[in-house]
């Protein structure tokens, strides 16, 4: 690999079409002002940098950054790239990651709001994020230790799986599809409305106004805290171990929960059956 080093860059396309490299302690800032430094790169490895400029990597193919800086001035810095690995970085731009594939994030600080968008496989450990409309419309997630603050999170995600993950995050999982949540933490309003084949499974779940609208939703030992009208028009096959505020016209399945304030069924539609489980 060529190697570059302890340099500056801030020119228009610093790096353009450079295959093979390895950049090492570099500061992308300066008096140009000039953008997309690794534009259409291949095996590219970013290690000790700091981005300041927009759009550093845009139509790259093999990238490794690690331990590297992207500050709040580098908008956009990954879209429309593939088999891309970051750890240890601070991402801190808006819209920091779109349009890509083949993505690993670890031991990442993420504060970008419209972060990634229409990704198709990404995995994600140990990360910190925070941010609205974080990866809308993305596909092929795993997220494990992932602790995520924003609004309207994970919308209109499919094929997704999240372990011991800690989520403060209202409206999340919107028309969301196949998608497995175990050992997590949920905490916002209006979770998880209009999705589809969402289970989860030994989660907390915080909040008014959870699950409704859903079709193939499922709940396994799942604790449930401040959660008010919860369930209305879904199909759900649910068990609660905490108890619920209210219930209110599930479609069709049985929930049981061990007591429960109210239960509201006032449409001749709402054919869902709770059951008190604690006598």
């Amino acid at each position: 690999m060529k190697i570059i080093e302890n340099k500056i860059f801030d020119e228009e396309r610093a790096l353009y079409g450079q295959k093979d490299i390895h950049v090492s302690n570099c500061l992308f800032q300066g008096e140009a002002d000039g953008e997309s430094a690794f534009k259409e790169c291949r095996s590219v490895e970013v290690d000790n940098c700091r981005f300041y400029l927009r759009y550093p990597f845009w139509h790259d193919d093999g990238l490794k950054i690690s331990d590297s800086e992207m500050y709040e001035t580098c908008r956009a810095p990954l879209w429309y790239s593939e088999h891309i690995h970051i750890c240890n970085s601070e991402m801190h731009g808006v819209k920091a990651l779109r349009e890509c594939s083949d993505v690993k994030l670890e031991n990442c600080d993420i504060i970008s709001p419209e972060f990634g968008w229409s990704v198709d496989g990404i995995t994600a450990n140990n990360c910190s994020a925070e941010g609205e409309y974080m990866f809308m419309r993305s596909s092929d997630l795993h997220f494990s230790n992932f602790k995520m603050k924003g609004k309207y999170s994970f919308q209109y995600i499919e094929d997704a799986y999240f372990e011991n993950c800690d989520f403060d995050t209202k409206d999340a999982f919107w028309h969301a599809k196949n998608i497995y949540v175990k050992n997590c933490t949920i905490n916002g309003e209006y979770l998880a409305w209009y999705c589809e084949n969402v289970t989860f499974e030994s989660c907390t779940i915080i909040g008014t106004q959870p699950l409704c609208y859903c079709k193939g939703l499922r709940l396994i030992n799942c604790e449930m805290t401040d959660t008010d009208f919860a369930f209305e028009k879904s199909e759900v096959e649910a068990s609660i171990t905490s108890p619920v505020v209210s219930i209110k016209n599930p479609l069709f399945g049985t929930i049981s929960v061990p007591s429960v304030d109210e239960i509201i069924i006032d449409e001749d539609w709402a054919k869902g059956v709770v059951e008190i489980t604690k006598k």
